[in-house]
């Protein structure tokens, strides 16, 4: 155990699960931003047929965990547990789009971490060998987080120039575990030769966030709110790690977007460490700032876990970068905690992946 266990919040895993494959699927604003082409399935409605903005997003979380295991060839009978999660209220929209897979779940709640929170107990899951397949998946829909979190959408309300632009999308993941151990039954693990051969990433280690409050009240301005947990889990995996930004290829976060970056390079900078050469932000990836109008860049669950479906595994696949720490961030609050003037708490939950 002391191998796996690092520091006081990471994991490096001797066994480390292949990340398998990856789906993502988007609404219309995100298919003209710069990733459009490289989506798995996109929609000009971006009701996707429904009735209300919260069936739309349960339809995107179906058609993403469906596409995922269809690359894998993986029927749902073969996935042990689903970890899902999404913005709303009692996460409906996780709960009513995987009903149909029959998987048994853990529904999820770290608000635009969520897919990092998904993804890490997917991995840790699969790596003590509680069953050879997890999914994970996440979700979020800037129509049905309006209505939750602001305005609806009829009130066409003035947004500030700090705030995000709830990404309509969700990211589906299928993680599997290690190629036979030695003295194992080889009956669990007869499709590992094949999985190698399908995937070059791997999860090989987490560092589990911490609640962070730095006592910012402004749900307007989430990019402030996340960046303080952002740079606590950055420095914490180093720490517990024995790492720098050196190891990394690239650190990505969440959805910072462009006022919670500048915010995170001074934070980070003050314990020791400068990521601006390496750092990547999916909120200020996913949209064009300068031809859409999405102020500080995109936010929600579906932000991170399309950008990593899309963009970022494909190059950890190809090789291009070796090494990435994920850190999908996410701002812990809710309409009630809100109108009692609360502040506004923030997570990160950082994911190592790796090229093999």
């Amino acid at each position: 155990m002391e191998e796996t266990i690092k520091g006081s919040q990471s994991l490096i895993f001797r066994n480390a699960p292949y990340l398998i494959s990856a789906a993502s699927v988007t609404g219309s604003k995100e298919a003209e931003g710069p990733l459009g082409k490289l989506f798995d399935m996109t929609s000009e409605d971006d009701l996707f047929g429904a009735q209300t903005w919260e069936e739309a997003e349960s339809t995107m979380q179906k058609e993403a965990c469906v596409l995922a295991l269809g690359k894998a060839h993986v029927e749902p009978a073969a996935v042990r547990y689903l970890f899902g999660g999404d913005l709303l209220r009692q996460g409906i929209a996780t709960s009513m789009g995987v009903e149909g897979l029959q998987i048994p779940m853990f529904g999820l709640y770290g608000a635009c971490s969520t897919s990092g929170e998904a993804l890490a107990l997917a991995a840790m899951s699969a790596a003590a060998g509680y069953g050879e397949y997890m999914l994970a998946v996440t979700s979020s829909h800037f129509g049905s987080a309006e209505k939750e979190f602001r305005f609806p959408l009829g009130y066409a309300s003035q947004r500030p120039l700090s705030a995000h632009w709830t990404v309509t999308g969700s990211g589906a993941f299928l993680v599997g575990s290690a190629e036979k151990p030695p003295g194992d039954g080889q009956d669990k693990y007869e499709n590992s030769e094949v999985r190698q051969e399908k995937s070059h990433v791997r999860i090989s280690g987490v560092t589990v966030g911490k609640i962070v409050d730095y006592g910012l009240k402004d749900s307007q301005n989430m990019g402030a709110c996340m960046a303080p947990a952002a740079m606590d889990t950055i420095v914490r995996n180093f720490e517990d790690m024995g790492r720098t930004e050196q190891d990394y290829d690239r650190i990505i976060t969440g959805d910072l977007g462009y006022v919670g970056q500048s915010i995170l390079f001074d934070l980070v900078r003050g314990k020791g460490y400068d990521i601006r050469e390496r750092h990547l932000d999916c909120g200020m990836t996913i949209f064009d700032q300068q031809t859409q109008d999405t102020h500080a860049g995109g936010s929600g669950c579906g932000c991170a876990a399309v950008t990593l479906a899309s963009f970022v595994l494909p190059k950890i696949e190809k090789g291009e970068w070796k090494r990435v720490l994920f850190v999908p961030t996410g701002a812990l609050m809710s309409t009630v905690s809100f109108n009692e003037g609360a502040s506004v708490p923030g997570i990160a939950h950082g994911i190592v992946l790796e090229h093999c």
